[in-house]
């Protein structure tokens, strides 16, 4: 007899598994031929461990914060100032506790850019795919509006699970219909500016993210799913297809935006080490991976 699990099923990791997965898969084909053979190699790491930094949040002792900032702790004068705080500046002038509590996801993105940079500079294989998988983990939270806010699921507004269905269920029901060639990977010359108008991006969403929920109705809004043999209780597709509908394509526009960020910060990161020749694997198309043939078609019309 299957188990019955009378909770509703909101405690996922952000994006989940199956989001964060796509995301720095796809980031792969958007790079350039030489440094595509070299990231394609190692392809089913950087997508299957996208998730680690998920796994690590309740087991590190500091790895938490480094998926959210709460910009709703900030006054409109500070808001001004984040985007050109570094880490020791901001430190300066908030503390680190203080900054910490509230969360570090922009910082935490630029510190990493700037080792992945230094691991291709030495031409750390292992420590390039780690920190490119890691990294892609990070920029792809920082796209999630209720990674944003304080009230990251709902539970200051009556909205408990909220988290979850914008950035799991949602993603779950709709992420294969959704448009994931985007074109190039392009050199960013301003990381610190990218990552910060990122999270201001994100948090700029978050009112229509709760304010849309909360007017549908109620009726019929969950429903019970088996899972992995165990039955739990999860949004019904009906009220995700009716919020879907509300929330017109961002968490598509976000996942676009994400795949697009990683690619852009990885390159950046490759060529800010003077781009260097990790190898000269030859290319060999696994039978579960994107057909070269899509993935050239792609690069040539962009």
């Amino acid at each position: 007899m299957k188990l019955l699990c009378f909770y509703l099923l909101l405690l996922v990791p952000p994006w989940g598994f199956y989001a964060h997965k796509w995301i720095n898969r796809m980031a792969v084909f958007l790079q350039p031929p030489e440094l595509f053979v070299f990231l394609k190699k190692h392809i089913h790491y950087i997508s299957d461990h996208a998730v680690n930094p998920d796994k690590r949040r309740y087991a590190v002792v500091g790895e938490a914060e480094r998926h959210y900032i709460d910009l709703d702790e900030y006054n409109a004068e500070e808001k001004l100032v984040l985007p050109s705080l570094t880490w020791e500046k901001a430190v300066e002038r908030y503390t680190e506790d203080s900054l910490r509590a509230r969360g570090i996801v922009p910082w935490q993105i630029i510190r990493m850019k700037h080792q992945l940079t230094e691991a291709f500079m030495h031409r750390d294989v292992s420590r390039i795919v780690k920190l490119c998988t890691d990294l892609g983990h990070y920029i792809a939270d920082a796209h999630v509006p209720l990674h944003t806010t304080k009230n990251y699921n709902g539970q200051l507004t009556g909205q408990n699970g909220i988290h979850g269905l914008w950035e799991s269920r949602l993603p779950e029901l709709y992420l294969q219909g959704y448009d994931m060639w985007i074109g190039r990977a392009a050199y960013e010359p301003r990381i610190q500016e990218r990552v910060w108008r990122t999270v201001f991006d994100s948090h700029a969403a978050v009112d229509s993210v709760l304010s849309f929920e909360k007017r549908l109705s109620e009726d019929k809004k969950y429903t019970i799913e088996e899972r992995n043999g165990v039955l739990v209780k999860t949004y019904s597709s009906l009220f995700s297809a009716q919020y879907h509908k509300a929330l017109q394509d961002q968490v598509e526009r976000r996942m676009r935006a994400a795949i697009q960020t990683v690619a852009d910060i990885w390159y950046t990161a490759w060529s800010d080490a003077g781009k260097p020749d990790l190898g000269d694997e030859i290319f060999e198309v696994q039978a579960d991976t994107i057909p070269r043939a899509q993935v050239l078609k792609v690069r040539e019309e962009n």
